[in-house]
């Protein structure tokens, strides 16, 4: 089992840019996955492989209401960006729960194989 904390995650809602006909990542989640892959490279995480199990702790900067489906796309994409598995089809078993909120927010992930 590996564990990592790791900054709030971007809302879905904010993580992607439609740019003409393009659609791009946006600053913010440009900005979150880098943060995400310089702290997997300081650990020198190696992909897992095989089916996977991801167990997700988020706790919110403030407390506005948020839709705790809203931060999973831009974390698992960012861990998948920085190394963590190889392709996240191999998540079999995803659990995200909502903490109380922490200033400035963070995320606890731990990635165990099934």
């Amino acid at each position: 089992m590996v564990e990592f904390h790791l900054p709030y995650p971007p809302s879905v809602n904010h993580y992607w840019r439609h740019v003409g006909s393009r659609t791009l990542i946006s600053r913010g989640g440009r900005a979150f996955r880098a943060a995400v892959c310089s702290l997997l490279a300081s650990q020198g995480i190696q992909p897992l492989s095989g089916p996977l199990i991801v167990d997700v702790v988020v706790y919110p900067p403030d407390r506005r209401r948020r839709d705790i489906d809203n931060v999973q796309k831009a974390l698992l994409d960012a861990l998948q960006h920085g190394g963590a598995y190889s392709d996240d089809s191999q998540i079999v078993r995803l659990s995200i729960e909502k903490g109380q909120p922490v200033e400035g927010g963070k995320t606890i992930v731990q990635i165990r194989e099934a």
